[in-house]
């Protein structure tokens, strides 16, 4: 049977996904003479990152992030800053805690004691209640007690709220917590900055170890690819099944811990995570999940032994190209400091955003019942007005930020804008670098003598190209991505803030939304990488450059589905057993079980802060050595799909794949056409 005659290997072969390149006796990889592409999205990309950076200029004069830091008086001073008139005082006192959690009328020095009082009284500043008070994060709150099982106060459980109303200690409790929510964070975050400055080069020391691992570990695949396969396996096999063993042993240690049977619904959120570890439910939970990944893993090598094969050669050609150009494994560098360029840059801008504006001050009644309440006013000349006189009592308080201006009434919408353009950026970042990545590792595909024959600087080469001509191509790529997730961020904001308002079938249509918006940001990204490496290599418009990649891929969708994902299993696993040997010689580290061979850090306030430190860290070292490695594999793969339909294996028309490569992956194909 001759070629032309031969059944397409599946039947989307069949349909109308255009016509396979022509045999091109001048192609020798990636198009030297080519033109910018999609030009005008080049522009609006550009503008837009103009319009970034005036934005972060003008919030950066509007913005105070001291706003954030340190608690304001009713005239919206700061307490305890310099050049203010609270610069010696320096703990928050609220006057009322039933009716305001924000700052209501005075500071002073301490917190109101029997010396202090005194003080308070002879200035005609009266609170509504006196109680024992203690200063957290320089607010004043009342010192809670229990006595014979009651909560109480300063051996109180009654209090007046100011308005004639007696309340309990549960309600004052209760007050303080609606200041409390906020705080907590900022109390959280100062034991974590501790933890940090503890562990600080502990934690450089696991991130070099994983660094060091994920190189060892990708030079070792271009030698022994199906024993490191193996060794993954196994590797991260053992790893769970040593968490399914601890976690075990610590539900089984449990059993007789007073209030380890209670739930964690019980508890409730708490700021303290070890509370949840002294739960025999949270490792029971630890436990089922640990056995239905180990399961599942399992299962998977069982179902796929056919196909690993095939991604052992593929690792092992990428192996080969990695060696050849060596500079790739560095590239992860560059795009983590543009990424955390990017990142910062996006955060400084919302904090000056959120502290942008000029105090904005109200008129404030003692009962409420004055024309002029609420009202704009101006405390220096507050006193001069006739306000005082038609409303006895009334003060003149700090409300919030604001302003009238152009620029404060469009906050909401910079917010936006800032989030925006950050997500394009961060795209924009990736895509730059699975063009650069794609358009090195075509070369080395396309070159007939490995590695004599590989011209210098392949990498810096496809680097400078992608960023010359097509940047608005890749640009435009970035945005359709930033656009559905910019669209999920305001789905899960829209879930937030109405969740109390929804019944089932909204929720419902919202779970469904969020899940086919979730599958297709997943299958653009998949079809954008696919797109990149096309332009890479021909270097054509987006628009073009997909459609092609889609087609190819379509016209061979058997060898994809038969390589594409188990190589990428393969990966994955690297990147789980690095991140595992990382975790669990941190996780006996920072909880001190092997002090007789490193003595770590004691005295830990959240001993999992910097444990999820090393092992987040670990992971995106790993996922950036990785998936150079992946971006490799893919490329090898897209072009080997084009060897196949632009040459026959004759003299005349060679193939550039290695034989080895060729013969694994046409071996299925040519068994199913002698059927």
């Amino acid at each position: 049977m001759s070629d032309e005659e031969e059944p397409p290997d599946s039947p989307f072969e069949e349909q109308d996904f255009g016509e396979p390149r022509a045999y091109d006796a001048d192609f020798k990889g990636p198009i030297a003479d080519r033109n910018c592409t999609d030009v005008l999205c080049c522009l609006v990309f550009l503008l837009f990152i103009f319009g970034y950076i005036l934005l972060g200029l003008v919030a950066w004069i509007h913005g105070d992030p001291r706003r954030v830091a340190y608690p304001t008086d009713s005239q919206g001073h700061f307490c305890g800053q310099k050049g203010t008139p609270n610069e010696n005082k320096t703990i928050l006192f609220y006057f009322n805690l039933f009716s305001c959690t924000s700052p209501s009328v005075m500071i002073n020095l301490q917190c109101p004691t029997t010396q202090t009082l005194p003080e308070i009284l002879l200035d005609n500043d009266c609170p509504t209640a006196i109680f024992p008070g203690k200063p957290f994060l320089q607010r004043c709150f009342p010192d809670f007690s229990t006595k014979n099982g009651t909560l109480t106060v300063g051996s109180r459980t009654l209090f007046e709220d100011g308005n004639g109303k007696t309340r309990n200690v549960i309600e004052l409790r209760e007050a303080a917590n609606g200041i409390n929510k906020i705080l907590d964070a900022r109390s959280v975050g100062l034991k974590v900055f501790e933890d940090y400055a503890t562990t600080w080069h502990w934690i450089l020391i696991g991130l070099t170890i994983a660094m060091v691992l994920s190189w060892i570990f990708l030079i070792l695949m271009r030698f022994i690819a199906g024993f490191l396969f193996w060794f993954f396996m196994f590797g991260v096999l053992g790893i769970i099944g040593y968490g399914i063993w601890y976690c075990y042993q610590e539900y089984r240690n449990l059993q007789e811990h007073p209030g380890s049977t209670l739930t964690i619904y019980d508890i409730g959120i708490q700021t303290n995570i070890n509370m949840y570890f002294h739960l025999k439910q949270t490792w029971f939970i630890l436990m089922v999940l640990l056995c239905i990944t180990e399961v599942t893993i399992t299962l998977m090598l069982i179902f796929l032994r056919k196909q690993i094969r095939v991604a052992i050669i593929l690792v092992k050609e990428g192996s080969r190209a990695i060696g050849c150009i060596p500079g790739t494994l560095l590239y992860p560098v560059l795009t983590f400091i543009l990424l955390s360029i990017c990142i910062s840059y996006w955060a400084v801008t919302a904090v000056f955003l959120a502290t942008s504006g000029i105090p904005v001050y109200r008129v404030v009644t003692p009962q409420g019942q004055c024309i002029h309440e609420n009202k704009t006013c101006d405390p220096e000349t507050f006193n001069t007005t006739d306000v005082p006189k038609v409303c006895p009592g009334a003060l003149c308080n700090f409300a919030f930020y604001g302003g009238k201006s152009l620029y404060h009434q469009y906050i909401s919408t910079f917010h936006v804008y800032n989030l925006f353009v950050f997500l394009w950026l961060i795209n924009f970042v990736i895509a730059l670098g699975q063009c650069a990545l794609s358009g090195a590792f075509a070369t080395y595909y396309w070159t007939v003598n490995k590695p004599d024959d590989i011209p210098p600087h392949p990498l810096f080469t496809a680097f400078g190209r992608a960023i010359r001509y097509h940047t608005g191509s890749l640009a435009f790529g970035s945005l359709i991505i930033a656009l559905i997730q910019l669209f999920r961020i305001v789905l899960q904001y829209m879930d937030r803030h109405l969740k109390n308002a929804q019944n089932g079938v909204s929720r419902f249509l919202q779970c469904c939304l969020k899940c086919c918006f979730w599958c297709l940001e997943n299958v653009v990204k998949f079809l954008n990488k696919n797109a990149y490496i096309m332009i890479a290599v021909y270097g054509e418009n987006f628009c073009t450059s997909a459609r092609d990649a889609f087609n190819l891929l379509m016209r061979n969708i058997v060898k994809v589905a038969v390589t594409d994902e188990v190589t990428f299993f393969i990966l994955i696993l690297g990147k789980i057993l690095v991140c595992g040997i990382i975790g669990v010689l941190a996780f006996l580290l920072f909880t001190e079980r092997m002090p007789t061979i490193v003595e770590g850090p004691t005295s830990l306030n959240y001993y999992w802060v910097p444990l999820l430190t090393v092992i987040f860290g670990s992971y995106l070292i790993a996922h950036g050595f990785f998936s150079v490695y992946a971006m490799c594999i893919e490329t090898i793969f897209i072009c080997f799909l084009e060897d196949l339909e632009r040459n026959d294996g004759s003299a005349a028309r060679p193939y550039f794949v290695a034989q080895s490569l060729m013969k694994i992956l046409t071996e299925d194909s040519i068994h199913n056409k002698g059927r």
